[in-house]
């Protein structure tokens, strides 16, 4: 959540920065322009246009409508990418569907990437050196994949050597932009880890991988067991329901004395061999501390 909210008010500082008629920025060589490209900027809805040469022309009412109930509900994950075109003024590049449905939800601001004249190449360096950060959750490094793709016009053969990744890795992160959105904020949330999402992914209705996804939260599903669903319903067409393996009772005794230890809900997951692996969660960076202080003392 602070996370979030840390990148939200970023957003709203360099949108302010743009309506700056000192300050006007249009190339990437002008002032402050690196805190441009590449960043999530919250712009005021009614300063975008649409392009006038897009070429899809008809949107489906009854999707958009969805899609504006989703975003009320869980906001946008992948922000829309414009041009800047004037002072506060913007013509849309990408992201047509989410632009409009955020009207129909009746938002006043919208997350975007904003391009310059001459950003091409910044915006290239930013996204690969984004995408070789180690906290991003899957879906983030999935988008920025997406956005090389879309704006820079890279191959993903092309992508595997700027980044440094295997094609087959670089084609995973991408598929998984064809979950449902609630199930991409669910990842991104960690609420579900991506060995689950590049299950589900084999399921192309968006309700019956809902089905899943609800299945894994309440049942605290492995990765094992949701590929178990998946291998059923392939098969049936139907989600089985499946119930997960019981924690030996010598197991659930000590999870409580870690959990006491540590402050936190601890996970555990044990196989039908004996083995298994613990998790223990914590909810920023001094939280991160604390726990490693904690094991610190114990050594």
């Amino acid at each position: 959540m602070a996370k979030a909210m840390k990148k939200q008010a970023l957003g709203r500082g360099l949108s302010a920065l743009l309506k700056d008629p000192e300050q006007d920025i249009n190339s990437a060589t002008d002032t402050n322009a690196d805190q441009v490209v590449g960043n999530i900027i919250d712009l005021d809805i009614d300063a975008i246009e649409v392009n006038p040469f897009q070429p899809r022309t008809t949107f489906n009412e009854e999707a958009l409508r969805e899609l504006a109930t989703s975003i009320k509900e869980l906001g946008i994950i992948q922000p829309i990418t414009v041009r800047k075109t004037g002072l506060n003024k913007f013509q849309l590049i990408s992201g047509e569907r989410r632009f409009r449905a955020s009207k129909i939800a009746g938002l006043k601001t919208i997350p975007a990437y904003v391009r310059l004249a001459n950003d091409q190449e910044s915006l290239e360096m930013a996204l690969v050196e984004n995408i070789q950060r180690q906290d991003l959750d899957p879906i983030e490094v999935a988008l920025s994949y997406q956005r090389l793709i879309d704006e820079i016009n890279l191959t993903q053969e092309q992508m595997s050597e700027r980044v440094g990744k295997k094609r087959s890795t670089i084609a995973n992160y991408l598929r998984l932009l064809k979950l449902d959105p609630i199930i991409q904020t669910g990842m991104k949330d960690g609420f579900i880890s991506m060995g689950h999402g590049r299950a589900i992914i084999n399921i192309t209705d968006l309700s019956d991988q809902l089905d899943i996804y609800e299945q894994i939260l309440t049942k605290k599903l492995s990765v094992r067991d949701t590929e178990k669903i998946v291998q059923q319903y392939q098969t049936t067409k139907t989600v089985i329901p499946i119930e997960p393996r019981a924690t030996p009772k010598s197991v659930k005794k000590s999870i409580k004395d870690f959990s006491d230890f540590f402050g936190a809900k601890i996970g555990v997951n044990v196989s039908k061999s004996g083995s298994g692996k613990i998790t223990i969660p914590f909810s920023s960076e001094e939280d991160f501390n604390r726990i490693k202080k904690l094991l610190d003392r114990e050594k």
